[in-house]
């Protein structure tokens, strides 16, 4: 199937053709019909020639209806445009035009309409040139008579040729489905309508609705029950839902999109309008008009505030509108940036921002220039899948930041411990805080030789103690040098300068050998205790091996299950040891 959507100034015959060529009323309300004037998005289609579906959305040309008119137009990706050959090109042909045009619609046919009642000549030629200039340049150019249906045959092959070239949609693109209509049916419940550009909805499906999961319970297209149905299609959603649809909504695929109401674009004014916005305008993307309030960053780009969050992708095309503003309503395109754009709290930060957008592009790399780190599933839902590869699990990085980062850590892990010598390493948790990571895991990434990940903190490998602590150490060897098993009290220790912090490090240091809590000794002294108890009679008990050692209980009990552990000595009973080897 593929979607057309007419478009041209009112009362110029795009409803009329519209039903010549499909025979069906696209007229749906009675008040159109009375008053021969399309209000209301009108929707018909027919068979052409090679077989090819084709669905039109008939669109008002009234200018009191352009937001009508957008929304019948925004997701679909050609134009009939049409021209009536007694009137030729008026002003709502312009904007309609303009409309198009910052909509990045490049696909589409001239009609010149009611050739029956003057020469189409002059008015195709002058419409065809502004069509040209509007970047519609290739559009195949007819005249018909919707009355007579001279010329249908012939518009028939053109719309046949029109189809064969339009890009094929991409299947396997996720969905969002700009909702157009939204009505409820007895025993059936929520039914809602729009154009699917591209992705594949199938019955049973899952779907986000403004931020709630609905289901798909059925799908129609074109008045037939499908299973399923690929874009680009006119389909209707039946949905199992608490969500309450109206036109301007999306169907979205979950964590496929970003919800934002906080957007940064690149602007492209419309012909005719100034460099400089209204603070506040209306913004129009699918069936969607949001208010929004406009602030300038720099030269062609800006902040928009949208007064309600949408579900977008970098490279969305928008169109600024001014709903109250005189001849010119259209006044810019806007191509999104960034979805989820950095504050801008400090004095110049709007100036710096412009100045980096103007070197941005709408993908992945852009993205984390700007935010230095994302997951995956956000750059996803971002419109802008990685193609690089993860520095950790599925957090993506900017190159150059993590390069930058991987020599910070070091310098940052060494004023640590110049402030703090004490310490065995700088803690995991403060090593992110002052890098800015998103994530701790990140950090043990960044770690390199002579660094190293233990117990939850940085090391910086082997280091001398503080000259204080190695002179405490000094008068404790000079203590031990007659006992070397007769360990000081905490109090004694304190007294040298050795408090549980300034422990702790001699110990990591190697410098100490800590037997159990308030036990230590100098390095050596269980193989040196282990020697002397080997010249005991095997076996031996507390008792003898506190004499042998000249020691006390308090040191001689936890001293013996430290030689046990280390296999130097063994049980034999439940009151003797003895050594081993």
């Amino acid at each position: 199937m593929h979607v057309v959507a007419t478009a041209g100034h009112v009362d110029h015959g795009k409803s009329t053709l519209v039903r010549a060529l499909t025979g069906m009323e696209p007229d749906r309300l009675a008040e159109e019909r009375r008053r021969g004037l399309t209000i209301e998005l009108g929707y018909a289609w027919t068979a052409l020639p090679s077989g090819e579906r084709v669905a039109f959305v008939d669109v008002p040309g009234h200018e009191r209806f352009l937001g009508t008119m957008l929304a019948g137009v925004g997701p679909v990706p050609a134009v009939m445009f049409v021209v009536a050959a007694d009137e030729g090109w008026m002003p709502q042909s312009e904007e309609h035009l303009v409309a198009l045009r910052t909509l990045g619609v490049r696909h589409g046919l001239l009609v010149v309409t009611r050739s029956d009642l003057a020469d189409p000549g002059p008015a195709m030629k002058e419409a065809a040139v502004r069509l040209a200039d509007a970047g519609l340049g290739g559009a195949e150019a007819l005249a018909v008579s919707g009355r007579t249906g001279q010329g249908l045959d012939e518009l028939r092959q053109a719309l046949d040729r029109l189809v064969a070239e339009l890009p094929e949609p991409d299947a396997g693109a996720p969905v969002r489905l700009w909702i157009d209509r939204a009505f409820s049916v007895r025993g059936s419940g929520t039914v809602v309508t729009g154009t699917l550009p591209a992705g594949r909805i199938d019955v049973g499906d899952e779907l986000d609705l403004d931020g709630e999961p609905v289901r798909v319970r059925a799908l129609e297209s074109l008045k037939e029950q499908v299973g399923s149905v690929s874009g680009v299609a006119r389909v209707a959603v039946n949905l199992r839902g608490r969500a309450a649809p109206e036109r301007g909504h999306a169907l979205v695929a979950p964590g496929a999109w970003t919800r934002t109401g906080l957007i940064d674009v690149r602007l492209t004014p419309a012909e005719g309008a100034g460099e400089t916005l209204p603070p506040r305008l209306t913004a129009h993307i699918g069936s969607a008009a949001v208010p929004c309030d406009v602030r300038p960053l720099g030269p062609g780009t800006a902040r928009l505030r949208l007064a309600r969050p949408l579900p977008l992708h970098l490279g969305d095309s928008l169109l600024l509108r001014d709903p109250g503003g005189g001849a010119l309503r259209v006044l810019a395109g806007a191509e999104v940036l960034d979805v989820r754009p950095p504050g801008l709290s400090r004095r110049g930060a709007a100036r710096d921002r412009a100045a980096a957008l103007a070197a941005s592009a709408a993908d992945a790399a852009s993205l984390l220039r700007t935010h230095r780190f994302l997951r995956e599933s956000e750059l996803t839902a971002m419109g802008c899948p990685p193609a690089g590869r993860p520095v950790l699990a599925d957090w993506h990085a900017d190159p150059a930041h993590w390069a930058e980062l991987g020599d910070r850590l070091a310098e940052v892990v060494r004023r640590h411990a110049a402030r703090d010598p004490l310490e065995p390493g700088m803690p995991l948790e403060a090593a992110r805080h002052e890098l800015g990571l998103p994530d701790r895991r990140l950090v043990g990434a960044l770690v390199r030789p002579p660094l190293a990940v233990v117990d939850g903190r940085i090391a910086a490998g082997p280091a001398g103690l503080p000259a204080p602590v190695a002179q405490a150490l000094r008068r404790l060897a000079a203590e031990l040098a007659e006992r070397p098993f007769a360990a000081p009290e905490a109090g004694r220790l304190a007294a040298l300068g050795l408090g549980p912090r300034e422990l702790a490090a001699a110990v990591r240091a190697g410098a100490l050998l800590r037997i159990a809590d308030g036990v230590v000794l100098l390095p050596g002294a269980d193989s040196r205790a282990a020697a002397l108890l080997s010249r005991l009679p095997q076996p031996f008990t507390v008792s003898q091996a506190r004499t042998a050692l000249d020691t006390s209980r308090r040191v001689a009990v936890p001293l013996l299950e430290h030689l046990d552990r280390k296999g130097l000595t063994e049980r034999t009973g439940d009151v003797h040891r003895r050594t081993r080897g």
